[in-house]
């Protein structure tokens, strides 16, 4: 695990100079402590700062291809590298390292941009080739890896890693994309569409750019996606065999490494999982750890010491408070955009655990948008079914009257929340979709926002690309197309974001076994009864692990990596909430009204509703502002 960073002239291949590389690479020093290398040529240069995993002292990087003819920076790890190293040797491929890098440079020599699909990990990369003058910039299938990318004002266009990197040269221009505030205050996070600051990209996941010296940028390729529209034929216990053989198989290719490796464990179904599973491929014991709360209600730690006891791992267990809100500058920092999952805290707070003991450790992420775990997935099911019992002429003015209506009770038991639901089950289930996955619907962004801001956003609504993305889905229901825009949208600029920048903020590597493509594929074929069952999500799933997990692992509630923020706010937070609404870097921009983001939090302390996420989200985005030095 590494970070990369470099420039390409476009136009011209005017030359390019070795310290702006270098001030891109120390600006993300935390994601490769072990070393560093910049390569320059006319028109081009590469910068790399290396976490050591895999042939810890033979795959230095920037790396020349054997005959000299391309080099390469690279960010991730490739898990079939040597069944791809061997097929390259007998087609007369020489290699002088050990580690995966130099696989993917003879793989390029040999297949070009159609090497992508046989590389099977998590990858962001730039290679180029001298003979052919081209770089390539490709990003693995489900966005694991990050790599944004900024034209210059010099013509060239930088990429790195992080968006530090491309912060660390001086050309790059600091003005806020208003858009990206709407996204922000909707999903959380800043997806992968858009950025903070206008013109910086993200490549996205599954795609390559092939840029030419003399040519413009082309637009990114899209060489991988996820259907939908197939179903598998056979029997469950088929399908339960051959889904534990993929998990089997994704899990053991991940516990190849030169360095310690370890887990994540929060005691729920899919971290037990993959413990079982590492548990079950190991001589040694498995490290495990895990953070706990102190909100009886969302602590999960007593079930991840139950999975403990029973592989025998040797687990490590720390505790969140509110004391670990001083360091939400240290956090804001690792994401440079604004990011409001509040998981991020104990994320961060495991990543740091696990690196006392290991280098790699290896996560449960991806299996709810694979094989449809999420409550609001289950939701989207039941509600498609009303919507094909009843027409839209019906639907649209009767549950919209009642959505209207019907109060918001955020302090009411959940069945008795039936406002969005109502607004939902108004619409299409594209955009009932999307409604449930914001965290602020449209009203409440609307009465934020001041009259300023809201000529600026126009007629652009952040639910417009999700509900564009689940129209053209490679589907054939509405589950299908929730799981597919969770995949594409939720995944790469959420949960993926969340890992791989707390993890890689104390240059610790994380694995995700349960996004190997080849499991994905074979869940996306299911029949919906084998995703969904009744009230239980990750049906199959589930069902599979019953040789390995108990029934109280399995069959509860779906908890969720919960950072108790209502409670924090209402109580040792009740400060912050109140001081949010006079924020200097908020003010500055003059996007928001200050009375009524006063009012909310007023509100919220009172315990009159639940607005503890918003005072999160503007919180984030006050110290994201400071950070890049941007207003409106």
């Amino acid at each position: 695990m590494c970070g990369i960073a470099g420039l390409f002239h476009c136009p011209t291949p005017k030359p390019v100079d070795p310290a702006r590389i270098e001030r891109m690479c120390d600006a993300m020093e935390h994601r490769g402590p072990d070393g560093a290398g910049v390569w320059t040529a006319p028109g081009v240069g590469l910068g790399h700062r290396r976490l050591s995993i895999i042939d810890l002292a033979g795959s230095p990087q920037p790396m020349h291809s054997a005959d000299g003819r391309a080099a390469i920076v690279f960010n991730g790890e490739i898990y079939n590298y040597r069944e791809l190293r061997a097929e390259l040797q007998a087609g007369g491929a020489q290699f002088r390292t050990d580690g995966d890098t130099e696989v993917i440079l003879a793989a390029w020599q040999r297949w070009g941009a159609d090497c992508l699909p046989r590389l099977h990990g998590m990858f962001a990369f730039a290679l180029y080739d001298l003979e052919r003058r081209e770089l390539l910039l490709a990003r693995d299938r489900f966005g694991v890896k990050p790599l944004f990318m900024a034209p210059l004002s010099d013509g060239s266009l930088a990429f790195a890693s992080e968006l530090k990197g491309l912060l660390a040269h001086p050309l790059l221009r600091r003005e806020a994309d208003p858009l990206a505030v709407e996204d922000y205050l909707t999903w959380g996070y800043v997806p992968d569409h858009r950025s903070m600051l206008k013109g910086v990209e993200k490549l996205p996941a599954g795609h390559y750019r092939l840029l030419r010296h003399g040519a413009p940028p082309p637009a990114p390729v899209q060489w991988w996606d996820i259907s939908f529209a197939e179903r598998r034929k056979g029997s469950t216990a088929d399908h339960s065999a051959e889904l534990l053989h993929l998990m089997r198989e994704a899990v053991s290719s991940r516990m190849v490494a030169d360095v310690p490796l370890g887990a994540f464990l929060s005691g729920g179904v899919d971290s037990s999982s993959v413990v079982a599973l590492m548990a079950e491929a190991s001589r040694e014991p498995v490290r495990t750890c895990s953070i706990g709360f102190d909100v009886a209600g969302v602590d999960e730690s007593s079930y991840a010491r139950q999975i403990a006891d029973r592989f025998h791992t040797q687990h490590h267990a720390r505790m969140v408070d509110p004391d670990d809100f001083g360091a939400i500058d240290t956090l804001a920092a690792m994401f440079d955009e604004p990011f409001a999952d509040a998981s991020a805290l104990p994320t961060w707070r495991v990543c740091q655990l696990a690196r006392e003991t290991v280098t790699v450790a290896l996560s449960g992420d991806g299996a709810d948008e694979a094989l449809a775990g999420y409550r609001r997935q289950i939701f989207h099911a039941r509600e498609e079914q009303a919507r094909s019992v009843l027409p839209a002429v019906l639907r649209g003015p009767v549950f919209g009257a009642l959505g209207s209506l019907w109060p918001k009770a955020d302090w009411a038991p959940r069945p008795l929340r039936a406002k969005t639901t109502f607004l939902s089950l108004a619409g299409d289930g594209n955009e009932g979709y999307a409604r449930a996955l914001a965290i602020l619907p449209p009203e409440l962004r609307q009465s934020l926002y001041s009259p300023d801001f809201l000529r600026l956003r126009g007629d652009y609504r952040a639910e417009q690309p999700l509900v564009e993305l689940m129209r053209n889905a490679p589907a054939r229901d509405g589950l299908d197309r929730a799981q597919y825009a969770d995949l594409k949208f939720w995944l790469p600029g959420d949960i993926l974001t969340k890992v791989d920048r707390t993890s890689m903020a104390v240059s610790l590597e994380a694995r995700e076994p349960l996004l190997d493509h080849r499991l994905v594929e074979f869940a996306a074929q299911l029949p919906r009864g084998e995703r969904i069952r009744g009230t239980q999500g990750k049906w199959l799933l589930k069902k599979t692990m019953e040789r390995y997990l108990p029934v109280d692992i399995l069959y509860r509630p779906k908890q969720g990596f919960v950072t108790p923020l209502a409670e924090w706010f209402r109580g040792p937070l009740a400060g912050q909430a109140r001081a949010i609404a006079s924020s200097a870097s908020l003010a500055r921009t003059g996007w928001l009204d200050s009375a009524r983001i006063s009012a909310l939090a007023e509100a919220h302390i009172a315990g009159r509703s639940d607005h503890g996420r918003l005072l999160w989200q503007l919180t984030m985005l006050d110290r994201a502002l400071s950070r890049l030095e941007i207003g409106g």
